[in-house]
């Protein structure tokens, strides 16, 4: 996880300000990783871009072009099916500066093939950025160097924390931890259903297993304990929680989760 430096010397651009993008500017500026001033954005939709004004007082610019000439760094966080206009239009104003992409299946070799003279980190991010708890994966093109690593990992970790891998295991991460939250929040739900089931009010019932689950994740990552011994730890030989442990088990969720991974991951694959 990177270490928050406040940077003024670098302009920041983003083309796109929809949520994920939203979520990285206001972690960035609202931490004072860089004075608003220094950011810009570029959006087809003027809602998207009044809400960056507003919301972080940021620059606006008028194309994508314009906003790459204005800028050190370019953040592209568009759809992927628009990867390729968008591409285009950044062609020449590239030079030299460094571009981060947040596009689901797009790899940094499609990148550099057109952007041929900048140095390209991907990012894969999630949702839980909004709340600065996102998981952030890194990898860098081929020609990004140490010190641009070290900076985007210094920016995302205004969000949440950051792990660098290799490009090769990025759609894992998409499904693991891009896509994971939907997984998460589909067995916190259930949890929560189950208590309902037994007479328990179900807001009370969500409030108990997301808490929950959000604690078992601290401890997990600040601890430097194994799940399997923090597993013990809860765990009477005989008790409630042994019983649960049995079902638990006993049952198919190991390879329903498998699944669920695995075919995420060919999905994603795909995708690039």
């Amino acid at each position: 996880m990177g270490v928050n430096i406040c940077n003024t010397d670098k302009k920041i651009g983003f083309i796109g300000a929809g949520k994920m993008a939203s979520a990285i500017m206001g972690g960035i500026v609202k931490s004072g990783f860089i004075d608003s001033k220094n950011v810009f954005a570029f959006d087809v939709s003027p809602e998207a871009l009044k809400g960056a004004k507003e919301n972080f007082n940021v620059n606006t610019a008028d194309s994508i072009a314009l906003l790459a000439d204005s800028v050190d760094v370019v953040v592209i966080a568009t759809k992927p099916f628009v990867a390729q206009d968008v591409l285009k239009e950044l062609g020449g104003h590239t030079a030299g500066k460094l571009v981060i992409s947040v596009m689901a299946g797009v790899t940094t070799s499609k990148i550099e093939a057109v952007l041929k003279e900048a140095r390209v980190i991907r990012v894969m991010p999630n949702t839980p950025a909004f709340v600065k708890e996102g998981m952030c994966a890194l990898c860098a093109g081929s020609a990004a160097k140490e010190e641009d690593m070290n900076f985007v990992d210094s920016m995302l970790s205004n969000i949440g924390r950051t792990a660098r891998v290799d490009e090769a295991d990025i759609d894992i991460v998409t499904a693991i931890s891009g896509s994971g939250p939907a997984f998460y929040y589909y067995i916190i739900d259930k949890i929560a259903r189950a208590g309902e089931k037994l007479g328990l009010d179900y807001k009370t019932c969500l409030t108990l297993s997301a808490q929950t689950a959000l604690g078992s994740a601290k401890m997990l990552l600040e601890n430097n304990q194994t799940p399997g011994e923090l597993i013990t730890a809860v765990t009477t030989p005989g008790g409630c929680t042994a019983v649960g442990n049995d079902v638990l088990k006993n049952s198919d969720i190991e390879n329903i989760l498998d699944r669920t991974i695995k075919d995420t991951m060919d999905k994603a694959r795909a995708l690039g």
